[in-house]
């Protein structure tokens, strides 16, 4: 059993980095903002590349939170079912959500964004606005890098399951932001 307990908490951690380089992607998503609004509002200054980075740092930014709310039970579900369940009912529900729906999706996704993030790197793709930011498959590379991490985190969610059936951990106190990575 600890060499379970060992791969959980090396997949929570994986999954706390996804959430900590979220945050910090989230934080510079608002200063770049603030420079935006503040530069086109005070100085009449607009800048193309600067606009571009705000979304490709949102979308680092939800990308990245997928996988760590996966972890930490912050995705919606119908919680309503759930919070009566018992410990047991609860780690069966989340073993068979994770390897038969999280993992194979996780899979397709993987699948299809590479081949996506492929055809902008072969084309050269880049932004069609003068001043805009080049290289787009490195913002379309994130989506088969996310799916790599939500399958990780679907690991670490069955793993912490099979510790919950065998009763090494619980779920009770595991939810929310300090949820189970």
């Amino acid at each position: 059993m600890r060499w379970l307990i060992a791969v959980d908490n090396g997949l929570g951690a994986i999954s706390k980095a996804c959430g900590f380089l979220a945050s910090i992607a989230f934080i510079l998503m608002m200063l770049n903002v603030f420079y935006d609004v503040l530069a086109r509002y005070a100085f009449n200054e607009v800048s193309i590349g600067m606009q571009e980075m705000e979304w490709h740092l949102y979308a680092f930014v939800f990308l990245m939170a997928i996988p760590y709310a996966m972890r930490t039970d912050g995705h919606v579900r119908v919680d309503i079912l759930y919070s009566g369940w018992s410990e047991a009912r609860k780690a069966w529900v989340n073993l068979i959500g994770a390897l038969l729906f999280a993992l194979p999706i996780a899979a397709l996704i993987a699948w299809l964004g590479w081949s996506y993030m492929l055809d902008a790197y072969r084309m050269g793709e880049g932004s069609a606005d003068p001043g805009g930011l080049p290289y787009r498959f490195i913002i379309k590379g994130l989506i088969p890098a996310s799916s790599f991490f939500l399958a990780i985190s679907s690991l670490g969610m069955a793993t912490f399951a099979l510790r919950v059936l065998a009763r090494e951990s619980t779920y009770e106190g595991q939810t929310g932001a300090g949820g189970l990575a």
